[in-house]
């Protein structure tokens, strides 16, 4: 009687302990199938810039000031970079010519102006003579991969616009930025979609505000929330 209960007791002992046994081999399983599934997911990387911190550096040929790079740049307060989207894009003229009305405005202020796409010499050359350029520096051959570094989005063809004019395989939408003297960001305001965008206008006002009343670049935390 007493073997018996002895060796069925055993026989419980080792159940449990298969079983135990069993579910850390599961628990194993599991973890390491998330692991691999984790590892094998593509890592996103994130391209915002923060206010207050370094930008990624710029170098641009321009149609008629020479080469331009960002590091270089000697504005009093900054430089504003407009990012748009391209020759093909009619939106963009008229944006251009806002801001290529304002560059004496921003040049009073102590404010540098430049804008750049990714289009090659010859149309960047054909959007200039487009809008009438007298003073603004326009930047051309961004590449891609830089774009992406300073945050914008990128599109992909969709053939001829309104205008008749084929969109590049690639290109950047539009985005725009101001760096400070010390080459960290000020302001930025970057799209997916050619539409609403901020006026130049609004940029000179907040910019009488800013000297003024000394106001530092905010959006600058990027602690626990």
């Amino acid at each position: 009687m007493f073997v018996s209960v002895f060796v069925g007791g055993c026989a419980a002992v080792r159940e449990r302990w298969a079983d135990q046994a069993g579910h850390k081999q599961k628990i194993r399983f599991c973890y390491e199938a998330k692991r691999l599934i984790k590892r094998s997911i593509p890592k996103r990387r994130s391209y915002m810039l923060v206010p207050r911190q370094k930008i990624p550096n710029l170098s641009v040929p321009t149609l008629d000031q020479g080469p331009f790079d960002l590091s270089s740049e000697t504005s009093q307060r900054g430089t504003v970079l407009c990012f748009y989207r391209g020759l093909h894009c009619p939106l963009c003229a008229t944006y251009l010519k806002e801001f290529q009305a304002l560059v004496k405005a921003f040049s009073e202020r102590g404010v540098g102006t430049i804008a750049i796409s990714s289009d090659g010499q010859e149309r960047t050359q054909q959007m200039a003579q487009k809008i009438g350029v007298d003073g603004l520096r326009f930047g051309y051959d961004l590449p891609l991969s830089i774009a992406r570094d300073w945050g914008l989005y990128i599109s992909t063809s969709r053939g001829k616009t309104s205008i008749g004019i084929e969109e590049p395989k690639l290109f950047a939408e539009p985005g725009l930025f101001m760096v400070s003297p010390d080459q960290t960001l000020y302001y930025a305001s970057v799209q997916t979609m050619p539409f609403v965008r901020p006026h130049f206008s609004e940029l000179i006002g907040a910019l009488d505000f800013v000297i003024a009343n000394n106001y530092p670049a905010r959006g600058e935390y990027t602690g626990p929330v």
